[in-house]
């Protein structure tokens, strides 16, 4: 008698949900390959969403970007009591730094601020879709409005989530001016992860981030022994006269990543770059106009 071969298990369909959306998000994700096959549901307000969230489980939840942070963040936690493996997403109107501050030590994936950048958004739902372990990604170990320090563990999905709510923090600064120094800053942070921890997500960086009315100043230490830059064979001159592909060749050799470029775009782009003598503590200074 052949015996019948079980049944694979289709894989759960990816299920997201807007409250009152910002007009073309939820087209922006149906359109997306990046979420092809993901449903994409609108609620019209907070109470619909909670009897939807009770009925069956959400990936990702989009607050009602009309509604206060505060607001947002006290629906959220009775989503999570719901559904615990819900991943948030907070979009609003405006944002002052105490609502950064309280999204990040609620552990809320992501914020977004009008005008809203609907291919980022999109792009930030599908790694929230991805995600796996985020929760304990980001550690607030203290915050005020112009300092804030957290403790962030070695991978790229925090690097691009701790740049997405230090970027909220500084939308006052003129563009293109704030896009460049968080470029800056990421590749500083990518480059702590990569050398000091070596994308080891048991690892963990030290970030602070600090606002002068004059300044604003980004440290980063990682739990490497240091390095040299003028020793680095796989990094990027950081001299006008340097090969740039010889290090690209070094790195290839050494299985490492393409790029190396982190420590020369970044002083070419911020005012002032400084190094501890062990080459594991980094701060990155930019003045304001």
């Amino acid at each position: 008698m052949v015996k019948a071969r079980p049944r694979a298990e289709k894989p759960a369909m990816t299920r997201l949900l807007l409250i009152d959306p910002p007009q073309g998000l939820a087209e922006a994700l149906r359109s997306s390959p990046l979420l092809e096959g993901s449903l994409v549901e609108i609620a019209p307000n907070d109470a619909d969403a909670l009897r939807r969230i009770r009925i069956r489980g959400y990936d990702v939840v989009f607050s009602n970007p009309k509604t206060p942070v505060q607001a947002d963040l006290v629906f959220l936690e009775e989503a999570r009591l719901a559904r615990p493996g819900v991943r948030p997403i907070v979009l609003t109107e405006g944002v002052v730094a105490e609502e950064v501050i309280a999204a990040l030590r609620s552990r809320v994936f992501a914020l977004f601020s009008a005008p809203f950048d609907l291919v980022e958004i999109t792009d930030m739902a599908r790694r929230a879709v991805a995600a796996r372990e985020w929760h304990e990604g980001i550690e607030v170990v203290s915050a005020k409005p112009n300092w804030i320090s957290v403790r962030v563990n070695c991978g790229l999905l925090t690097v691009e989530r701790l740049v997405r709510f230090l970027s909220e923090l500084g939308k006052d600064i003129p563009e293109p001016g704030r896009d460049e120094v968080m470029a800056a800053f990421r590749e500083i942070l990518v480059n702590a992860m990569e050398h000091g921890g070596e994308f080891d997500p048991e690892q963990v960086v030290e970030v602070s981030a600090v606002r002068t009315q004059r300044t604003i100043v980004y440290y980063v230490k990682d739990p490497g022994p240091g390095f040299d830059p003028v020793r680095l064979p796989h990094a990027a001159p950081t001299d006008e006269e340097g090969d740039l592909l010889a290090h690209a060749e070094r790195r290839a050799e050494l299985g490492l990543r393409p790029g190396g470029f982190g420590l020369l775009l970044a002083r070419k782009i911020v005012d002032e770059m400084i190094h501890s003598k062990r080459g594991n503590e980094v701060i990155l200074i930019e003045h304001i106009q």
